[in-house]
């Protein structure tokens, strides 16, 4: 069963997939062992992990196809890759979808905004013509490899141009044959209400969970009696990760030391983790 098939699989059910943001080897194995079934390859992380950078469109497609890659080779759980506008034109997206798939991408999330793009939850996005995002939709789909690999279409046009244009696009990619629907960053219940009554029968939903990004909606329960499909916490581990880091860092400043700081695990349980002993025994085999 390939990891695209999966993943379907996981859609198909009642339940709503939980799926944190992951952005390297470590945090999708770390999800992967905390028995999550769908990680989220976020944009936004790889631009602040790898780049230090914030999520403004700065990072490449053979960026996100090496991360991917290397999250592949040592986790089989579902990856939903969020690779922006497609890094260009249609053209580009079929190039996108294909090196990304070989990557080991199970879903590929695409947006509307206008390229270079910025995350969701900030000011000042805008957003191209409907049907340019429509003819990459298409693009898309007839550039996947495996029939299973998921197409999620997000639109940002609700905090650009109203509900209105938000539900009118999204009907659009839902005809175009958009596998999932994500229409980003609503700013009631209402509105979510209303999305959910308008899609939710007819396509899975997507939505963000992202701290201090001011969704209606906080819980991954709240979100299934809604009706969605997936719910995303794309930063999850790196806002956990940047204060306790900036703590520690703080602490070895002051003190010459880590002693006395909480929290902390040592190499060898870090080694355990990893897979250190499997891996010694396994080299056992081809000792001479």
């Amino acid at each position: 069963m390939s990891h695209a098939y999966q993943l379907r699989q996981h859609l198909a059910k009642q339940h709503c997939l939980r799926a944190p943001g992951v952005y390297d080897g470590l945090s999708a194995l770390l999800a992967e062992q905390a028995g999550f079934q769908l990680g989220f390859v976020s944009g936004a992380c790889i631009a602040f992990a790898r780049h230090g950078r914030p999520d403004m469109g700065l990072v490449s497609m053979s960026e996100v196809a090496d991360v991917v890659a290397v999250m592949r080779e040592r986790v089989s759980m579902p990856l939903a890759v969020d690779i922006d506008t497609g890094f260009g034109n249609a053209l580009n997206v079929q190039r996108t979808v294909r090196v990304l798939e070989r990557a080991g991408a199970s879903a590929l999330q695409i947006e509307d905004q206008v390229m270079p793009k910025r995350c969701g939850h900030m000011a000042g996005k805008q957003v191209v013509n409907a049907d340019e995002m429509v003819g990459k939709i298409k693009a898309a789909l007839d550039a996947r490899q495996d029939a299973n690999t998921v197409i999620i279409a997000r639109t940002d046009a609700l905090g650009v141009n109203g509900l209105d244009d938000a539900l009118e696009r999204a009907e659009k990619y839902v005809e175009a044959g958009a596998d999932v629907l994500f229409i980003e960053a609503p700013k009631t219940p209402e509105q979510m209400q209303i999305i959910s009554q308008q899609f939710a029968s007819r396509i899975p939903l997507v939505h963000n969970l992202v701290e201090g990004g001011g969704s209606p909606i906080d819980s991954a329960d709240g979100l299934e009696q809604l009706g969605y499909k997936i719910a995303l916490y794309p930063a999850a581990l790196l806002h956990l990760f940047v204060p306790q880091a900036q703590a520690l860092l703080s602490h070895i400043s002051q003190h010459g030391s880590t002693g006395g700081f909480e929290g902390l695990i040592d190499l060898s349980k870090i080694n355990d983790l990893l897979g250190a002993p499997e891996l010694l025994q396994q080299g056992e085999k081809y000792s001479v």
